[in-house]
């Protein structure tokens, strides 16, 4: 396994991280999410991705009860959590990114984590109703006080992430190590344009999620939907829909022919392709079966096979790259 540092932080993460979202405490077994966490351990990744709205907090019970149950050095991995979406229960200072809800969503993870800290603690989504001063101040306060290590946003604006950079610089507080967006190949705007000034003005971190693009990357929507995967869950009718996009399915066996002249898997060539962005600093990935798991953190060994040339075809195909609009 080879680490990155979170941004410009001291904190070293594995390029390949472990998420839990959709799986742990809704689709799999407790006894298949201990073999995982294990697999993954093993193979060096040391953040492990979860968050409250995750099966309702269930996933962060088993994720922690499995942590317990190992008993790693707590040292030698990394924990988050986020908060925003609550738990379920929609009634006023259950959700969002308040004073009270922050605090009480730390306090309620660290619980069900069984921990005494966490390592990264994410605002899992911008809140209007909120002032970001309050969320700074807030996280400035959750840190000071030893119940998170470093703090974060989830899919947060360009503006609104300099606006707490900034306002964290002004009062001599701790502003936003780290931002988790989506970004793959079908996703490149926000991270590419929108997130690139804050990467060199303030050293922004980033946990990447969806860098499979839910897993049509993997290819194993080419030919329609199969049985038993993640888009065909209950609720998940939204991810069917962007799944089935004909264009891009188009795209990704051109891109599955690439990768096969370079001798590598198709889930190889998306997960590598995001490692070649030197702003990424780890790649979240999930899984339900440990086989795949394997096979995704063997992508450390592909990332020197994506030369030039192969990263040009890989552009002449997808046609997306995105550009700053003219002037003039």
């Amino acid at each position: 396994m080879n680490y990155r540092r979170l941004g410009n932080s001291g904190l070293q993460v594995s390029e390949i991280s472990f998420g839990s979202w959709l799986t742990f405490g809704k689709q799999i077994t407790d006894k298949m999410a201990e073999k995982l966490m294990k697999t993954a351990y093993d193979g060096g990744v040391n953040f492990f991705d979860n968050a409250e709205v995750y099966a309702l907090g269930e996933s962060e019970i088993v994720m922690g009860k499995i942590l317990k149950k190992t008993k790693w050095d707590r040292s030698s991995y990394i924990v988050s959590s986020k908060a925003f979406f609550g738990r379920g229960d929609r009634r006023p200072n259950m959700t969002g990114l308040s004073r009270k809800h922050l605090t009480e969503a730390c306090n309620e993870a660290l619980e069900r984590f069984q921990l005494d800290y966490l390592d990264l603690f994410f605002c899992h989504r911008p809140d209007r109703n909120t002032p970001i001063a309050e969320v700074v101040w807030t996280m400035n306060q959750l840190i000071n006080s030893g119940k998170i290590l470093y703090w974060g946003t989830s899919e947060w604006s360009g503006q609104a992430l300099t606006e707490a950079h900034l306002f964290a610089e002004k009062n001599h507080l701790i502003g936003p190590t780290m931002e988790q967006p989506q970004y793959n190949m079908f996703h490149r705007e926000r991270f590419e344009l929108d997130l690139k000034p804050l990467f060199d003005r303030f050293g922004l971190g980033t946990t990447i999620w969806s860098p499979l693009a839910s897993g049509l990357l993997t290819g194993k929507y080419n030919e329609g939907m199969p049985k038993g995967t993640r888009a065909g869950m209950k609720g998940m009718e939204w991810l069917k829909d962007s799944i089935l996009d004909k264009a891009k399915i188009t795209k990704v066996k051109k891109l599955a022919k690439l990768a096969d002249k370079v001798g590598i898997s198709m889930p190889h060539l998306a997960l590598a392709w995001c490692l070649k962005n030197p702003n990424v600093s780890t790649i979240i990935t999930g899984a339900s079966k440990v086989n795949h798991l394997k096979e995704n953190l063997k992508t450390i060994d592909i990332v020197n096979k994506l030369d030039t040339e192969i990263m040009e075809k890989i552009e002449n195909i997808l046609g997306n790259k995105p550009e700053l609009p003219a002037f003039g």
